[in-house]
């Protein structure tokens, strides 16, 4: 067993320590892998993969496949972040919420999404049928919606709302972001 490396300067001992724990090689870095052995929805479902790997690209500056301490600080940050806004809105705490919470959610966040994409959105990330969504998929969702915005932003040069995109710009703009 290795010995415990002390935390950077200003790091918070605590979440040095659960990177440490999460970082099970101990190679300084987090793969998807091992941040999805940890994160689990609602203390039983373990978080959907594809989440955690979006999580983590997100966050991979460097496109090294992993996050190191500093990456992982940023995303622990948001996790609390989407944590309490998706607790706030799971007002029976069954460990999801419902179209009009998510509604409210994406505005929280400053997205005014019309009804028929939040009913796309309920419908692509509902992964048990039940018309409500899991806080991994809520993650997902909004990580998706974040990525997105930020690309057709890059296009969206006099912030306007309306782009011009020729084909193979679209091809790009959707297929970096999944």
């Amino acid at each position: 067993m290795s010995v415990p490396r002390p935390p950077p300067p200003g790091a918070d001992p605590m979440l040095w320590q659960y990177f440490q724990a999460v970082d099970r090689d101990g190679n300084g870095g987090i793969t998807a892998d091992e941040l999805q052995r940890v994160l689990y929805n609602n203390g039983q479902i373990p978080f959907n993969e594809e989440t955690v790997r979006l999580m983590v690209g997100m966050f991979d500056h460097d496109q090294s496949g992993t996050i190191n301490f500093n990456e992982f600080s940023r995303l622990w940050q948001h996790i609390q972040e989407w944590y309490g806004v998706f607790n706030n809105f799971d007002m029976d705490k069954s460990g999801s919420i419902d179209k009009a919470e998510l509604s409210r959610a994406f505005l929280i966040f400053g997205y005014n999404l019309p009804e028929a994409l939040i009913d796309l959105l309920l419908r692509k990330y509902d992964r048990f049928g039940r018309g409500s969504i899991t806080l991994d998929a809520f993650i997902q969702c909004c990580v998706t919606i974040r990525s997105l915005t930020e690309s057709f932003q890059r296009f969206d040069t006099d912030r306007d709302g309306w782009v011009n995109l020729d084909y193979h710009n679209f091809l790009h703009l959707v297929l970096a972001n999944r």
